[in-house]
């Protein structure tokens, strides 16, 4: 009895704040319309921090929480439904798309926001100023290992990797090592800022990543097997006469809707697209299909 008339007098008394005008208290559900949270790749990161400052700066209120990992990450994330977006920068894989599928009871959904030339690095004292694609295949899979076989100087080669979590890394071994395995000698680090500071203290170093990434290091030119070399701009990588070119790319698990659509259509609203190009990435060509794959 004593129980139940504490309960009615806690009852009442919550009544009567809120009639007094007291604001309601946060539930889980409030924070979850107005808290976005973004997982994934490691190459998009500072450019989805930039787009959630500017985002959040412009809607009081929401919250956008980004954070890196890997491509692989954030897809795991979106799978198990802690992320309720994942950037990434190479495409979903299907065993990716059917776990989501299953666990989630969704179809993904993709979004291109952005256009990036894969970018190769090598120290600002090395004169190497092109290499093609069968090159760094031979170059990262251990085969060449010394500068003076393309070109350079009689110096070691050393190789600076990604992560295999990352959408980098995998983007790379599928379009240039052709799926076949990095050499052992590589030396794994656990994101591109990573790779250049290691590829710009190191004489023999060279490293991939984003050209967003390409300062205190100097970046090469590559030409696919057949063709002359070329460089990583924005417009060789719009159509796609790059041929590291790639679409960096945000996903979600089923239509997006409430906080996760209002931001998607910043991003890929004029605002939002300057400021990939303020990053240092290539805004969306006019038409998506026109850049490489």
């Amino acid at each position: 009895m004593v129980l139940a008339g504490a309960l009615l007098a806690s009852s009442c008394t919550s009544g009567k704040s809120r009639q007094e005008g007291d604001a309601p208290k946060e539930t889980a559900q409030t924070r979850r319309s107005s808290t976005l949270t973004i997982k994934g790749s490691d190459t998009m990161v500072i450019l989805a921090q930039n787009w959630a400052q500017a985002f959040m700066a412009a809607n009081p209120g929401k919250v956008i929480q980004v954070s890196g990992g890997g491509s692989g990450t954030g897809m795991a994330a979106l799978i198990n439904g802690t992320a309720d977006l994942a950037n990434a920068s190479r495409p979903i894989k299907d065993k990716e798309r059917k776990q989501l599928a299953k666990r989630r009871d969704v179809e993904v959904e993709e979004f291109r926001v952005a256009l990036d030339a894969l970018a190769v690095y090598v120290p600002a004292s090395n004169k190497i100023e092109s290499l093609t694609i069968p090159q760094l295949k031979s170059i990262f899979r251990g085969q060449t290992t010394n500068w003076k076989d393309v070109g350079g100087e009689d110096k070691s080669i050393v190789l600076y990797s990604r992560e295999n979590s990352s959408g980098t890394y995998a983007y790379f071994k599928e379009h240039v090592l052709e799926d076949e395995d990095f050499a052992a000698t590589a030396q794994t680090l656990p994101g591109t800022a990573a790779v250049i500071n290691a590829v710009s203290k190191d004489a023999g170093g060279i490293g991939y990543g984003g050209i967003a990434y390409a300062e205190g290091v100097r970046t090469v030119k590559v030409a696919p097997a057949d063709g002359e070399p070329v460089e990583p701009t924005m417009e060789n990588a719009t159509s796609g006469k790059y041929p590291l070119s790639r679409f960096l790319k945000i996903y979600s698990a089923g239509k997006a809707s409430g906080i996760a659509k209002e931001y998607l259509d910043y991003v890929l609203s004029d605002d939002g697209q300057k400021i990939v190009e303020g990053v240092g990435y290539y805004p969306l060509p006019k038409e998506a299909t026109a850049a490489a794959e």
